[in-house]
């Protein structure tokens, strides 16, 4: 079987982030590089959303871009404005075209069904694939979200409903989230924050059925697209070794109290990409152990006190627009942290510090 100086072990976002970017670096012009994935064909089955707090390779892949959101309670809602920072959303099936595209031009780049099909004895590997890890009893954010569109304009398409809680929380947290593409046209997800075992919480079909009819008072619409997810809450067992890097989440590069990774793929495929020839001897890369500390304790608060996460989150979000989208970004200094901090309930976050 043929060897290979570099294997990927999924083709999803991480794996092709990586593959792109080792790519129009020219780190494959004399190396060979197989990236084993499963599927037959690749279509746009996912939608990624961030802060753009750094320019990214996929501008081009964009569907839309908002400078206001909002945040809802069953009491309240609060608005916040930022023309520095945009939340943007990917179309992962412009995603997989467009580098696809560009691989296939480079003909020591090649696809696989199964790692057995080559020889990886010599290889370095980069794992995307959180196997062994599908364990139920610890929190996922587990999503579905339908693209619907309607025949009139009515959306206000230059605000997005980041998570709106106003729905049965069911005891766990559940909310949902708005985005609005076009005037008639727009991304509806229903997101629970919970462990996965629970299969009541998984009528997806039902619950995004309600929310449209009773909280947007829609009717009439078509769904033109369906996208399902679950996103792990906690970090891989396994860690880094002489032959494999974890990239994505499988490599810790999911932040827990948000689930927000597609930014984090792309600084750790360049820091990557950068290092290539003494990626072996050098520091791994993380989202920063001070997110990491931050979220855990965030995490604890979430599993014990649920009832008490939407006025958490709309807390957090009555700091600065500026404040609040670099501290979710990972980007924020000490005193925007504080700032944060300061937003939360005192005593039940010092007694999750304390356990």
């Amino acid at each position: 079987m043929k060897e290979f100086d570099y294997v990927i072990i999924g083709g999803g976002c991480a794996g092709l982030s990586l593959a792109y970017e080792l790519e129009i670096n020219d780190k494959l012009k004399h190396k060979t590089l197989a990236i084993i994935e499963p599927r037959k064909e690749y279509k746009r089955d996912k939608t990624w959303s961030f802060w753009k707090v750094f320019n990214h390779n996929f501008e081009d892949c964009v569907i839309k871009s908002w400078n206001n959101f909002t945040i809802n309670t069953a009491e309240s809602s609060h608005e916040l404005a930022n023309e520095k920072f945009p939340y943007q959303s990917i179309d992962s099936g412009k995603f997989y075209e467009k580098i696809n595209l560009r691989l296939s031009g480079n003909s020591n780049i090649n696809f696989f069904k199964s790692l057995t099909e080559i020889n990886s004895k010599n290889s370095l590997v980069f794992n995307s694939v959180f196997e062994g890890e599908l364990n139920k009893s610890e929190l996922w954010q587990h999503f579905q979200g339908i693209e619907i569109e309607t025949p009139k304009d009515i959306f206000d398409d230059e605000i997005l409903n980041l998570m709106d809680f106003n729905c049965d929380q069911r005891n766990d947290i559940h909310f949902f989230f708005f985005l609005p593409i076009n005037r008639n046209t727009a991304l509806i997800e229903t997101t629970c924050l919970s462990v996965l075992k629970d299969n009541s919480l998984m009528d997806y079909d039902l619950q995004l059925e309600n929310y449209i009819k009773n909280n947007l008072g829609i009717k009439n619409y078509k769904i033109n697209f369906t996208e399902k997810g679950a996103i792990p809450l906690f970090y891989p067992s396994f860690k880094d070794d002489d032959k494999t890097i974890n990239i994505g989440s499988a490599g810790g590069m999911t932040r827990l109290s948000t689930g927000y990774t597609f930014l984090n793929i792309q600084e750790h495929s360049k820091y990557i990409v950068e290092n290539i020839h003494e990626i072996k001897k050098i520091k791994s890369f993380n989202i920063g152990k001070k997110y990491q500390f931050l979220d855990r304790v965030f995490l604890r608060v979430l599993k014990k006190h649920p009832e008490k996460m939407p006025e958490i989150f709309l807390g957090m979000f009555k700091t600065p627009s500026n404040t609040v989208i670099k501290f979710l970004s990972n980007k924020s200094n000490i005193f925007e942290d504080i700032n944060i901090i300061s937003k939360m309930p005192k005593l039940i976050f010092i007694r999750a510090l304390l356990n």
